[in-house]
């Protein structure tokens, strides 16, 4: 087991680089990655970190050499052998041979592209523009370095003794978290915290914690490299990113109130089983259901992952019985701004009506809220979302209008597009 706390205090970042591997992202990049480079390799597209807790001055916190250090070492590092034969030969969601000859003998030899960094009123500006499948990569690395070098800055002046009560303290904290979850009859939890971590090894730490005493209950994590390492399996599917980017791509209204379903025909060609999970709130859920194509509902689960939950859940269950579904065959994925309570309460609503999973991210991988005496270690809302493809803006809705991005005319348009009235507004917890 890492001493974190004797490492942080000896951090030298030659040998505890914030991104490790081109893998330590999340799983479901890696399959969005491989099918973008089937149908949309040539794409332009531009990402951009956006800070939504404009209360954290990143540039005034975190020096702009390091992190110039950190993401040049990131445009180094190419795949190991090691990571290659993983990829090549191991079994993900029952199927082997995930990825095509063709796909890995592209990623094996790519490095990732340049980036654009300037401060601008306290905060950093930095973009990535180039080919999809290669841009896409920078999302997961550029936000776990940004948010591990904010936890750096804050830790930097911290003592020996001080870090191993901070850090025993936050072991404890997940450990009551976790204590209270293992008794719960049919968990099912994975870990989503690799994009707002911590640290990676507190990521480690953590993950190996809820593997130890969830047993069975905890499925898996999103972090490649770390399910490599411990032997997990690599959890995730698809994200917002595919319906913003084709949607940016449509010519014309027609063609806008189809994109979110081509990205779904798309990846219906490519996977089956449990990848076919449906995240339906990019452009409001209530419209993506009711105007979908039946085929839809025969996929295997829905990812919930803004606005009101439970009522997010209410609304997919009587969808799937007005398609002749039977929601208890159907699995419903909760990921947004979960803790131990939350939880706690959506299983106890929903077990037995669907099959409740889980996928726990930033108040698993980075809640150290309340031990610091300024809570300056509290996390923070930081996205590195597509902003442009092809030199067009793209758009975001959401379930909750608080995550909503884009430009203010093109919001408009696709709130009359895809019929989105009035929302709730919700606080962004992370």
């Amino acid at each position: 087991m890492v001493d974190i706390a004797a490492r942080v205090h000896n951090h030298k970042w030659k040998i505890d680089p914030i991104v490790r591997s081109l893998i330590d992202t999340d799983f479901y990049k890696l399959l969005m990655c491989q099918s973008v480079f089937r149908n949309s390799r040539d794409t332009t597209v531009t990402f951009s970190l956006i800070n939504r807790s404009t209360s954290i001055r990143l540039a005034d916190l975190v020096d702009e050499g390091e992190l110039r250090e950190q993401l040049d070492h990131i445009r180094s590092l190419s795949l190991s052998r090691g990571e290659s034969t993983w990829m090549r030969g191991n079994t993900f969601y029952g199927k082997r041979s995930m990825f095509t000859p063709e796909f890995m003998d592209w990623f094996e030899t790519l490095r990732l592209p340049p980036y654009h960094l300037e401060k601008r009123d306290g905060q950093y500006e930095l973009t990535f523009e180039g080919k999809w499948p290669e841009v896409m990569l920078w999302e997961i690395p550029a936000l776990a370095v940004l948010m591990e070098l904010r936890s750096r800055a804050v830790l930097h002046d911290m003592k020996k003794f001080e870090l191993q009560v901070l850090y025993a303290r936050a072991m404890t904290k997940l450990w009551e978290k976790v204590e209270r979850l293992r008794p719960i009859d049919g968990l099912r939890i994975a870990d989503f915290g690799t994009r707002r971590r911590h640290s990676f090894l507190w990521q480690d730490w953590c993950v190996q914690a809820m593997h130890e005493r969830l047993g069975q209950r905890f499925v898996g994590t999103s972090n490649c490299l770390i399910a490599k390492n411990r032997d997990l399996e690599a959890i995730g599917t698809n994200a917002h990113e595919l319906p913003m980017v084709y949607a940016a791509l449509a010519d014309d209204d027609a063609a806008l109130a189809r994109a979110p379903y081509d990205v779904l025909s798309d990846w219906h060609e490519e996977h089956d089983g449990n990848l076919r999970i449906i995240l339906p709130d990019t452009y409001g859920t209530k419209g993506f259901l009711e105007n979908a194509p039946d085929w839809l509902a025969g996929w295997t689960g829905i990812r919930i992952d803004s606005g009101d939950p439970e009522a997010g859940a209410e609304i997919a269950i009587d969808w799937w019985r007005d398609r002749g579904e039977d929601p208890r065959q159907k699995m419903v994925i909760f990921s947004d701004g979960l803790d131990e309570n939350r939880i706690i309460a959506l299983h106890q609503r929903f077990s037995g009506r669907v099959r409740c999973s889980f996928g726990w991210g930033t108040l698993l991988t980075n809640d150290f809220r309340g031990l610091t005496q300024d809570d300056s270690l509290a996390p923070f809302s930081l996205v590195c979302k597509a902003v442009a493809a092809d030199g067009r803006p793209t758009v975001k809705l959401s379930d909750n209008p608080r995550k909503a991005m884009g430009p203010e005319s093109e919001i408009a348009r696709y709130k009359r597009v895809f019929d989105v009235g009035a929302q709730e507004e919700i606080d962004v917890v992370v």
